[in-house]
Formats: C-alpha cells, sequence, structure tokens
C-alpha cells in the first residue's frame, strides 16, 4: 500500500434527515385532529345545530349503537364486498390492456383510441344504461364500480410500460426470453411503479363509484343507511356514513402503500432540507 493510498479518508456518505415513526405519526394527526377540534366546538356552541350536522360525540354513539344491533357490519360487509368486486374486476382489466397497449405498437393501435374515447365518458352517466341493461341488483353495482376503476389503471400502466427502459427489453431478447416471458419478468417489474400509482388512483374511485352505485335502488350497505337517516333528517347517521367512506379508502390506501414498501423497498421518498 503507498503512501498515498495509506492518507485517503473513507468518504462519508450524507445521511438523509429521518424522523421518528412517533413523529410522523403526530404530524400526520395534526390535520385531522384540528378538524375533529373545530367540527365539535362548532356544535358544542351551537353554531351548527343538530339538524344541520350532529356532533361527533353524537356519532360516536350511533355508531354504537349501530354496531351493536347488528346493522352496520352487515352494511359494511355488503358495501365493502361492492367496492373490493369493483376494484378487481377493473383493476384487472385495466392492468391488461394497459400492458398490452404499452408493450407493441399493434396493440396501442388497437386499443388506445377506443380506451381514451371511452375515457371520455363520466362513469356517472352510465348509470341509468346499466340499471337497464344488467337491473338493479349487484351486477349493475359492480359493473359500475370496475368501468370506474379500469381507466386510471389502464392509462398508468400503458404509461409505465411504454417508459420501461428499452435497452433492458433488448438484452432480455438477446438472452432468449420470449415476449410472455419479457412482459412478466422485465416490463412488469420495470413498471411497478406506474402499477401502484394506478391502484393507489383507481382504489380511490372505487369508493367513489361505491356511493353512486349505492343509490341504484339498494336494500343494504351503507348507501341503504344512508337513504332512511335522509328519511328522517338523522344527521348522526349521514356523518357515520361519510366518515366511514372515508375510513374504507383511507385504510385501503394504506394497505396498498404498506405492499408498495415491501415490493419496492428500494423506493424512498425525497426529502429536502
Amino acid at each position: 500500500m503507498t503512501a498515498a493510498v495509506r492518507g485517503l479518508v473513507a468518504p462519508n456518505p450524507p445521511r438523509a434527515a429521518g424522523r421518528t415513526p412517533a413523529l410522523t405519526f403526530a404530524l400526520r394527526a395534526v390535520g385531522p385532529v384540528l378538524l375533529l377540534v373545530a367540527w365539535y366546538t362548532a356544535t358544542a356552541s351551537g353554531a351548527l345545530t343538530k339538524d344541520v350536522l350532529a356532533g361527533p360525540q353524537d356519532v360516536v354513539k350511533t355508531f354504537g349503537e349501530l354496531w351493536a344491533d347488528g346493522q352496520l357490519p352487515e352494511a359494511l360487509h355488503v358495501s365493502v364486498t361492492r367496492a373490493g368486486l369493483g376494484l378487481v374486476l377493473g383493476a384487472s382489466t385495466g392492468l391488461l390492456l394497459g400492458v398490452v397497449s404499452g408493450f407493441t405498437r399493434l396493440g396501442e393501435e388497437l386499443v388506445d383510441s377506443s380506451m381514451q374515447a371511452l375515457r371520455a365518458i363520466p362513469f356517472l352517466a352510465l348509470t341509468s344504461l346499466f340499471v337497464v341493461w344488467f337491473g338493479i341488483e349487484e351486477a349493475s353495482k359492480i359493473l359500475l364500480i370496475g368501468v370506474a376503476c379500469t381507466f386510471p389503471m389502464y392509462v398508468n400502466v400503458s404509461s409505465g410500460v411504454r417508459n420501461v427502459d428499452r435497452k433492458v427489453v433488448e438484452a432480455a431478447r438477446s438472452f432468449g426470453l420470449g415476449r410472455l416471458a419479457i412482459a412478466r419478468e422485465v416490463v412488469l417489474p420495470g413498471a411497478l411503479p406506474s402499477v401502484f400509482a394506478g391502484l393507489r388512483l383507481a382504489t380511490t374511485l372505487s369508493v367513489i363509484a361505491l356511493i353512486a352505485a349505492e343509490e341504484i335502488n339498494v336494500t343494504a350497505g351503507l348507501g341503504y343507511l344512508m337513504a332512511r337517516a335522509t328519511d328522517y333528517l338523522r344527521t348522526d347517521i349521514l356523518a357515520l356514513c361519510v366518515l366511514l367512506y372515508a375510513v374504507i379508502g383511507l385504510l385501503a390506501d394504506l394497505a396498498l402503500r404498506l405492499i408498495e414498501r415491501v415490493t419496492m423497498p428500494w423506493r424512498k421518498a425525497v426529502s429536502i432540507r
């Protein structure tokens, strides 16, 4: 070892500024806590009366009553099943069509123009047609949610597939991989960030579409509870159902973020000091 080499100092790479999990949780909780305090203050002071919006304490009480008599667990099961089935249907369709459109020029020419035209149609405009075509049973509701979830998944997946490094694809071909093997081993892993982005958007839309679907002559689910609450001006039940819709969406998004973190541990959020 030469003197010049011995004189070198090992580099000390900069470390990203991090936060403890407790601090991160506290920072994330600031906004919801402030909203809850403002809501409680407005109802307790009389600025918001019960016929306009029930207070959080009334909503908690109503939650306990509906849970105890079994209405709420049944409604949650029905609504989550509808949203889940629609999400699986729409996300699978969007994923398949996105890979076909993004992977080959022929696929793009055959699929993309039709998908872009259909994407311009608001899915809420299809509600009446779906009732005529599929009736008022579960099929029309699940298909409406599926249609809403298909397009964000398609757009993100097709874009992600097109942005995969072509040099990697050519290298895979040089090793003798066929089209299906390249799509499975190279293209889809490379497009995973876009796949998860599309899936998170589709999950959000599945809850939005669920609200619209549950306006179609429902006899069960959160939408049914809201319809009955509207008839009797029960703002506590209405507020509870709105909050539950939000919780369903947040929990689904949190689950996807955890899966994304496990699947792609090398992706970290960029922090700017």
